[in-house]
C-alpha cells in the first residue's frame, strides 16, 4: 500500500481548503434543491401547451428533472468514485466541478424539455462522488479522530445552500427567467472549480485503489446495512420535507408567504444538526447513529402532532431540520469504518443511499396523501422510517461485535484506509 505522508499545513491554509470543499456543497446544495422552487417557471416555459391546458399535470411533468438528477446521483456515485479511486484527490474534484459547471451550462441552454432531463441526469452524476471524495479529502486535513467533522463541514455548505442559496437564487429565477438561475448555479461550480485548484494541497493518488478492490466494498453485510440506514431511514426525513409547503399552507393554514420562512427554519436546523453531528460521531459513531434516529423519529412526531399550529409547527420543522442532518455524519463515518478498503466508494454510495430515501419518503408519503389521510399521516409515516433505520443501526452495531470488527472505534487501519 502507498504511504501518504501526514499532512503540515498552517491553520489558514486548512480553514481556506475546507471552505472551498463547503463552497462545492453550497453549489450542489443549490443546484440540487432550486429546481423545485422554480418548477412551476420550467414548466410554463419548457411545456407551454400542457401548462396552458392543465397547470397541476405540467408542474407534475416537469417534476421529472427532480428524478433524472437524483437518478444521476445514483448511478454516478459509485461508478465515478471506483473508477476515480486512484486518481489524486485534487485532481480528481477539480475534474468534478468542471464537469458539475459544464452540465449545469448545458441545462441552461437546452433547447428542448427533453434536452432539459438529459443534462440534469448529467448534472447529478458528479454530486455523490464530490461527496464522497471531499469527505476523505477533509477528514484528512482535519486529522485522526475528526473525520466526522471534517464531513460536517463538507456537508455544511449543503445545509447553509437550503438557508440563503435556495431561495436567492429561486429569487434570481423568478426575476429573470429560470435559465438565468442555473447561470448563477454554473457560477458557483466554476468558482468552486478555482477555489479546489488554488486551495487543495497536492496529494499524490493510490495506485492500489483498483476499481476491483473499490467494488469489494458490495460484497459486506455492513455496507448493505449502512446503505438500508440511509435508504430507509433517512427516508423518513423526506416523507416530511417533500410536503412542507402545503403543511404550511393546508395543515396550519397560513399564507403561502409563509413556506420561505419555514424552509429557512428548517435549514438553520440542517446547520445547526450538522455541525453537532460531526462531533458526535467522532465522539462515538454508534451512539451517533442510535440518536440520530431515535431523534429523528421523536421530532417527527411531535411536528405530527401539531402540525395545525403554527408556531409549535415551526419549532417542529427546526427539531427535524437538526435531527435529520445529525444523520449523515453518524452514517458516512460508519460506512468508512466498514468498508475499510474502500473509501472512495464508501464516502460516494452513501451519497446514493440518501438519494434512495429521498425517493422513498417523498413516493411512499405521495402514496399515503393521494389513498386520503392526509399530509399529516406522512410525517407518522416517517416515524416508522426513522424507527426502522434506527433497527438497522442496532442491527450492524450487533453483528460487528459479535464478528469483534474494527468498525466500533477509529484505529490505525481504520484511520490510514480513508487517507
Amino acid at each position: 500500500m502507498t504511504t501518504v505522508p501526514p499532512l503540515q499545513l498552517s491553520p489558514r491554509r486548512v480553514r481556506l481548503a475546507l471552505l472551498a470543499l463547503a463552497l462545492g456543497g453550497f453549489a450542489i446544495g443549490s443546484t440540487e434543491f432550486v429546481a423545485m422552487g422554480l418548477l412551476p417557471n420550467i414548466a410554463h416555459a419548457m411545456l407551454p401547451s400542457e401548462y396552458a391546458a392543465n397547470t397541476a399535470s405540467a408542474n407534475a411533468h416537469a417534476g421529472i428533472i427532480i428524478s433524472a438528477y437524483a437518478f444521476g446521483v445514483v448511478v454516478g456515485a459509485p461508478t465515478i468514485a471506483a473508477l476515480g479511486a486512484r486518481l489524486p484527490r485534487k485532481r480528481l474534484l477539480m475534474g468534478l466541478t468542471l464537469a458539475f459547471t459544464l452540465a449545469t451550462i448545458a441545462a441552461s441552454l437546452a433547447p428542448t424539455f427533453g434536452w432539459l432531463v438529459f443534462f440534469r441526469f448529467l448534472c447529478g452524476l458528479p454530486h455523490g462522488a464530490y461527496f464522497g471524495i471531499a469527505a476523505l479529502v477533509a477528514g484528512d486535513l482535519m486529522g485522526p479522530g475528526k473525520q466526522g467533522r471534517g464531513v460536517a463541514l463538507v456537508m455544511s455548505g449543503l445545509a447553509v445552500a437550503n438557508v440563503v442559496g435556495v431561495p436567492g437564487i429561486t429569487w434570481i429565477g423568478e426575476t429573470w427567467g429560470w435559465r438565468v438561475a442555473y447561470g448563477a448555479v454554473a457560477a458557483l461550480f466554476a468558482a468552486t472549480c478555482v477555489a479546489v485548484t488554488l486551495a487543495l494541497p497536492y496529494r499524490p493518488g493510490r495506485p492500489e485503489q483498483t476499481v476491483r478492490r473499490e467494488l469489494k466494498a458490495f460484497g459486506k453485510l455492513q455496507v448493505w446495512l449502512a446503505i438500508g440506514m440511509g435508504a430507509i431511514g433517512f427516508g423518513g426525513f423526506f416523507a416530511m420535507d417533500t410536503f412542507i409547503a402545503p403543511l404550511v399552507t393546508d395543515v396550519a393554514h397560513l399564507p403561502a408567504g409563509f413556506v420561505p420562512v419555514a424552509l429557512t427554519v428548517f435549514g438553520l436546523g440542517m446547520v445547526v444538526g450538522n455541525l453537532v453531528g460531526g462531533r458526535l460521531a467522532d465522539h462515538n459513531v454508534r451512539l451517533a447513529m442510535l440518536l440520530a434516529f431515535g431523534t429523528l423519529a421523536v421530532a417527527l412526531a411531535i411536528a405530527a402532532s401539531v402540525a395545525h399550529l403554527p408556531v409549535p409547527l415551526y419549532i417542529a420543522m427546526f427539531l427535524v431540520g437538526g435531527t435529520g442532518s445529525l444523520v449523515t455524519p453518524a452514517v458516512q463515518l460508519w460506512l468508512f469504518r466498514v468498508a475499510h478498503e474502500s473509501p472512495a466508494i464508501a464516502g460516494a454510495i452513501h451519497h446514493s443511499a440518501f438519494n434512495l430515501g429521498n425517493s422513498l419518503g417523498a413516493f411512499l408519503g405521495g402514496v399515503v396523501v393521494a389513498a386520503g389521510f392526509g399530509y399529516v399521516a406522512g410525517i407518522w409515516l416517517g416515524v416508522g422510517l426513522s424507527l426502522a433505520g434506527a433497527a438497522i443501526a442496532l442491527l450492524a452495531i450487533g453483528l460487528a461485535r459479535g464478528d469483534g470488527q474494527s468498525a466500533l472505534a477509529p484505529n490505525a487501519a481504520a484511520i490510514e484506509s480513508v487517507r
